[in-house]
């Protein structure tokens, strides 16, 4: 009797909790981060500006619309607060927790953030993306080093740039960290 016992719990678990087990392990590691992942994402975003841009010469309309498609698809405000901290920002609204504070950032418009012009609409042809280091652990990575943008009139903005990344439960690589600033001149 004893036997058919162990027998009994040897196939429930066997059956039950290695099929979980293995189902959860399998979830964790579709969820890691690849570094091609999250050179794939900065290039979208630096993409993602040059069109903002370029919609812009249209109509700051059709800029909004992009912004609020391209915000919607790279960061996690459908998940939470977004720690973000745009380059040209100053006071009570240098923080950008609120996917509407990160749209006015870029495409300017809105009343509550009077300030904002719309970074994305500066006439931006290029993008390009120089990290000086990645991490990855797991579902969360964090790089840090410049994003290098050029206008219409050659004039290049070098940004210091730190980018936090999580997977989302579809697999869909989000911004959930996003500080900017220029870089230190020093006297």
């Amino acid at each position: 009797m004893l036997f058919i016992r162990k027998y009994c719990l040897t196939i429930f678990i066997v059956s039950v909790f290695l099929p979980a087990v293995a189902t959860a392990q399998a979830s964790l590691l579709n969820r890691a981060i690849s570094e091609v992942e999250v050179l794939d994402a900065q290039k979208a975003w630096c993409d993602a500006l040059v069109n903002i841009s370029e919609e812009g010469k249209k109509s700051q309309a059709a800029a909004k619309a992009l912004a609020e498609k391209v915000i919607d698809a790279a960061y996690a405000y459908q998940l939470g607060p977004v720690l973000f901290k745009p380059t040209l920002t100053s006071g009570k609204d240098t923080f950008r927790l609120t996917k509407d504070g990160a749209l006015s950032y870029f495409v300017g418009g809105d009343s509550k953030y009077p300030n904002d012009s719309g970074f994305a609409l500066k006439d931006w042809k290029k993008c390009e993306i120089k990290n000086a280091g990645i991490v990855i652990t797991g579902n969360a990575a964090m790089t840090l080093g410049n994003v290098i943008i050029t206008d219409s009139a050659n004039k290049i903005t070098t940004v210091d740039k730190t980018w936090g990344f999580i997977k989302d439960d579809k697999g869909a690589l989000r911004i959930v960290l996003h500080h900017s600033s220029l870089p230190y001149q020093p006297n």
